[in-house]
């Protein structure tokens, strides 16, 4: 089992960019496809960028593809994602998780991107 926790996040203006990192630890970690979700107030978790354990293979939902990129580095058992031209829209607590995700979640980073 992966334990995950989450960092990076902060308060910044719309355009601007942030990196978000998530720390695993767990065994698994360097033979697991890894996920970033997020949760807005008021809103339902969503997807938005996968990598496959090899960083072969990344996708994004179409909110975000062009703006964000994952990556993952599996000597140090973390995974980023590097969140550019911000918008007010990507307000959320942001979290990651293997994919599909396990049932243990960590407890995310809050991003909040002023107008």
């Amino acid at each position: 089992q992966v334990q995950l926790v989450e960092s990076g996040g902060g308060l910044v203006q719309a355009g601007r960019s942030l990196t978000l990192s998530c720390a695993a630890s767990g065994r698994t970690f360097d033979t697991s496809n890894m996920a970033w979700f997020r949760q807005a107030p008021g809103k339902e978790r969503e997807f938005v960028a996968l990598i496959t354990w090899t960083g072969g293979i990344t996708g994004y939902a179409d909110s975000v593809k062009g703006r964000f990129t994952i990556s993952r580095d599996n000597a140090k058992n973390t995974v980023y994602l590097q969140m550019n031209s911000l918008k007010p829209e990507d307000t959320a607590v942001y979290y990651c998780n293997t994919n599909p995700p396990g049932a243990i979640w960590g407890r995310g980073t809050q991003v909040t991107v002023s107008s």
